[in-house]
């Protein structure tokens, strides 16, 4: 990146700097059903507002977590799970891009530690580095999409294998959200809900285990 752009890196990253500041002053102020309120009273553009806020919230490093058990609560365990996904992906694209437009080449030389071993991992295994970081939650969320935008990996690599890859914890939140709502309002059927997205972050959680057996079989 030139010195032209030095002024415009500087200005991107200063509001960059401010928005993440609010965010975490502000965080106790926001929970699933002030998420929800202010969503519902856009009415027809509920789920455009949603995605919106989603993609605003994973930039500035709000808890996705939240957002999407607010996704399930709003939307359904379905059309939760495709807003919560397009969401995420949204927000994690613009943080990638952030994270190039800033300068990853200058980030890049003063890397150290896990953010180095992430450009590493990458430079090595591409998109399947990837798909085992988003499948397997080394690294949080909101940070692991800026440290891949300091990588050489393409922006379509990078969404598809992150959209795939985000979809299973995106339906176990989903469903969390959805069983939550429908045990507030007394449908005794909410406990399989529950199950469900239980199920699924078991199965998350278990990935590490199974990703390990993989690699020992494979290496001889």
């Amino acid at each position: 990146m030139t010195r032209a752009h030095l002024p415009l890196r500087l200005g991107l990253a200063l509001a960059l700097t401010a928005g993440i500041g609010w965010a975490l002053t502000h965080r106790h102020d926001f929970d699933a059903g002030t998420i929800a309120s202010a969503v519902n009273g856009l009415g027809v553009w509920a789920p455009a507002g949603f995605v919106a806020l989603y993609a605003a919230g994973t930039v500035v490093f709000f808890s996705g977590a939240l957002l999407s058990l607010a996704g399930g609560a709003l939307f359904g365990p379905i059309w939760g799970t495709l807003w919560n996904l397009l969401g995420a992906t949204l927000g994690a694209t613009l943080a990638f891009l952030i994270a190039r437009a800033i300068g990853a080449d200058w980030i890049e030389q003063r890397l150290g530690g896990r953010l180095r071993r992430i450009v590493d991992g990458v430079e090595t295994e591409g998109w399947r580095f990837i798909a085992l970081m988003r499948l397997v939650p080394f690294v949080p969320f909101n940070l692991l999409n800026y440290a891949l935008g300091l990588t050489r990996i393409s922006l379509p690599a990078y969404i598809l294998a992150s959209a795939v890859c985000m979809l299973p914890g995106a339906v176990a939140y989903t469903w969390l959200g959805y069983a939550g709502r429908s045990a507030a309002a007394g449908d005794t059927s909410a406990l399989r809900y529950g199950l469900l997205g239980l199920g699924a972050l078991a199965m998350i959680a278990f990935l590490p285990r199974l990703f390990r057996r993989f690699r020992v079989t494979e290496s001889p």
